[in-house]
């Protein structure tokens, strides 16, 4: 079996160590990283140069073993945010803040070289994305044109663009009198949320809803009525900060209700009318950087939904937006709208740190990148990895990575029992490594020589 993972990481350093637990591990599989089927593995690289930076890509027999050099080799485009390998069709996402980003997609020719396709377009800025059936779906939450109040206060609505990757086109949704799409009262509490993900499971899509405090809209709503009392505070006298940290007077920035995890399970990719699953073990779930949002609501094999919340609003600064729960996980069972009994309490086995991002690794496992020490310190980074087992609750620390690692690559891949991952190093060049989820460790495989960052990869079958 081989399963390329959509959605990537940030940077990450790991140091080995083992957390307690109440399982053994299962026996180890070395597994093997050759490509099955009639196709190539594709590497999406960065070569720094002295005086400019170019992008290319790669292809490769194998990620267990030998080199590769983009240096007079490979495709060169025009980089990406995001490489998304989807139903043998590579594609490249490039987010740009406030504006739209030029999207384009790649095959694996007949002769085993990579091709742009014909079509180049723009898509709305996202700040989350996820797939379902044949599309590729970035999402975004942004003003809505039509639905304004008396001040001239926009109400937040949900932007979708489809990607269809079959036929090479693009979709957004249409905002009518009657489906709005709006973010704002979401969870009726009259604060505005985006998502986080889309995780298809059957028919069904399972995004992360995150609060984002009150907008204009809705802090004006009704003479303050979704302010809460003792609150006032934290609504803003004027407009300040810059890029993602930007807000505007007059808005509540951060959420009002930091111990509560909502999940929307939607019935189709229409995103109308979903359904709200809430528990209180967990707070919001969602990774963060800036102002991308990473998916940590995922399918594992057997259809189980797993709900990761790093508990990142302990890094507020108001007491009153922090959350009092423990990074973790819970779980809603296959085909269901609601929690079950799962919990597991990651940050105890991690010993106070918490996660930045995490994927399915094939079975009941997930890859994990860790923080370096606590939230509630300054200057934490995602520095390690992880990987927990969701059957035994185990988090066991990957052991046999370089020990000068300075990033890892923005895609996983699973195949054969283990999942692979890019390191990026000081000093040398970026590697895949084979992880057992089963054991941990972490096995070196093909190098990138001359090229200074891997920040994709997958595999791609020739196209017909």
């Amino acid at each position: 079996m081989k399963k390329a993972i959509l959605f990537g990481a940030l940077a990450a350093l790991t140091v080995p160590a083992v957390l307690t637990s109440c399982s053994e591990s299962d026996e180890p599989n070395n597994g093997g990283g050759e490509s099955e089927g009639k196709g190539k593995f594709v590497f999406a690289t960065t070569v720094q140069g002295s005086n400019a930076t170019s992008y290319v890509l790669l292809t490769g027999e194998s990620l267990d073993e030998g080199t590769l050099s983009p240096v007079n080799n490979g495709l060169l485009n025009d980089g990406a945010t995001q490489w998304i390998f989807y139903k043998n069709y590579l594609y490249a996402l490039t987010y740009n803040q406030g504006n739209a980003g030029t999207t384009r997609s790649y095959v694996l020719g007949a002769d085993g070289e990579m091709k742009a396709r014909g079509t180049e377009y723009r898509i709305s800025r996202f700040s989350s994305y996820g797939a379902y059936d044949n599309d590729i779906l970035t999402m975004a939450t942004g003003e809505s044109a039509d639905v304004v109040d008396g001040n001239g206060y926009h109400a937040k609505m949900l932007n979708v663009t489809y990607l269809d990757v079959v036929n090479e086109t693009s979709a957004t949704n249409q905002a009518t009198a009657e489906h709005p799409y709006l973010m704002e009262n979401f969870l009726s509490n009259g604060e505005y949320v985006t998502l986080a993900g889309a995780e298809q499971s059957g028919s069904r899509l399972y995004c992360g809803a995150i609060p984002m405090g009150l907008s204009q809209y809705g802090a004006a709503y009704d003479n303050g009525k979704w302010i809460r009392e003792g609150y006032e505070h934290l609504v803003h006298a004027e407009a300040g900060g810059s890029g993602s940290g930007a807000y505007k007077a007059g808005e509540l920035v951060g959420t009002q209700y930091p111990d509560e995890c909502w999940v929307a399970v939607y019935d189709n990719d229409d995103f109308l009318n979903p359904t709200l699953v809430k528990t209180d073990r967990i707070s919001t779930p969602s990774g963060r950087y800036r102002s991308q949002y990473y998916q940590t609501i995922w399918s594992a094999e057997n259809g189980d939904i797993y709900v990761f919340s790093p508990s990142y609003a302990k890094t507020m600064s108001d007491p009153l937006q922090k959350t009092k729960l423990n990074a973790g996980v819970c779980r809603i069972p296959a085909g269901s709208k609601q929690f079950d009994d799962y919990y597991c309490d990651i940050e105890t086995q991690a010993e106070g740190k918490s996660f930045m991002r995490c994927w399915p690794a094939g079975g009941n496992y997930f890859l994990m990148v860790m923080y370096d020490r606590p939230l509630s310190q300054s200057g934490f980074a995602g520095t390690d990895l992880a990987i927990f087992d969701a059957t035994s609750k185990k988090l066991t620390y990957v052991t046999g990575l370089p020990s000068n690692v300075s990033s890892i690559g923005k895609t996983v891949y699973t195949q054969n029992g283990d999942v692979y991952i890019p390191i990026n190093v000081e000093d040398g060049y970026p590697t895949i490594y084979r992880i057992n989820p089963a054991t941990a460790q972490a096995y070196k495989g093909v190098v990138v020589e001359g090229a200074s960052d891997i920040t994709g990869f997958g595999f791609l079958e020739i196209a017909e």
